[in-house]
């Protein structure tokens, strides 16, 4: 069963969150069935990755970066958050308080050592802060792991 961690891009604009989300559901079913799926389920990117495995009839696995992670979120991110949380077969909770860029960098180290890959809505551009995308792939790849972009044309940040 293939292991697939997510990073990407938050606070994309519909359109690109559509192209997104039919980038994902093609690669998913172009590996079959039994996918685990690792996600912060952030808005944007994680949650997109994260609804697309379990309509795919894959495992959700949640890594909670910190105690108030969820508050950082947009407020309207919060529902799908609750809804994708409750989802998952597996929760990993670090051991942060605040939801910081610090503790949201050692989640994604986490996924990294529960994964197999990578997956990074990316459009390939430095982050914008320590954390961010570009950071995590930077890891994956002194890892030596496997790291799949999605940005498909017509793809912009908001």
């Amino acid at each position: 069963m293939p292991r697939i961690a997510i990073s990407g891009h938050r606070g994309l604009p519909p359109d690109t969150e559509h192209l997104i989300d039919q980038a994902l559901r093609a690669a998913l079913a172009e590996i079959g069935s039994g996918v685990i799926g690792l996600s912060c389920l952030a808005d944007g990117a994680d949650q997109i990755f994260a609804r697309a495995v379990l309509d795919h009839g894959g495992t959700l696995e949640a890594v909670v970066p910190a105690e108030r992670y969820r508050a950082g979120l947009p407020p309207e991110a919060h529902a799908e958050y609750d809804r994708l949380l409750a989802a998952a077969a597996r929760v990993h909770r670090l051991p942060y308080l605040d939801s910081e860029p610090r503790a949201h960098m050692a989640a994604s180290e986490r996924m990294l050592d529960l994964a197999d890959e990578l997956w990074a809505v990316w459009d390939g551009r430095p982050a914008r802060g320590f954390g961010g995308t570009a950071d995590v792939v930077d890891r994956a790849r002194d890892l030596g792991m496997a790291v799949r972009v999605f940005w498909p044309p017509g793809a912009r940040r908001g």
